[in-house]
């Protein structure tokens, strides 16, 4: 069974940083995808960063590109989402994420199949 457990959401002011952490169960970590998505208030769960089984690629949603920084260190199993210069409307849920099958890119939303309970991350103005 995949388990999923983030940590490091919090509250934090408009520019500061913070950097969430998930470190998966249940599958061999360096052979999958993994992602960030996140769901504000009212609104539907988006995309946030994805990064591929082998931490070649990364991807991100035009709105938190060279803000936000996806690693993963596959030694210690663990996926990093390092959020700097955030902003109010970066505020919401936000979820670590798996692919359902091995060696993926982690670009396609629908690919993922696992998730975290989530952590939450408020940025006041």
């Amino acid at each position: 069974q995949v388990q999923l457990v983030e940590s490091g959401g919090g509250l934090v002011q408009a520019g500061g940083s913070l950097r969430l952490s998930c470190a998966p169960s249940g599958l061999t970590f360096s052979r999958y995808a993994m992602g960030w998505f996140r769901q504000a208030p009212g609104k539907e769960r988006e995309f946030v960063a994805g990064i591929r089984w082998d931490g070649g690629i990364t991807y991100y949603a035009d709105s938190v590109k060279g803000r936000f920084t996806i690693s993963r260190d596959n030694a210690k199993s663990t996926v990093y989402l390092e959020m700097n210069s955030l902003r109010p409307e970066d505020t919401a849920v936000y979820y670590c994420a798996t692919e359902g099958a091995p060696y993926g890119m982690g670009s396609t939303p629908r690919n993922y199949a696992h998730w975290g309970q989530g952590t939450d991350v408020t940025v006041s103005s």
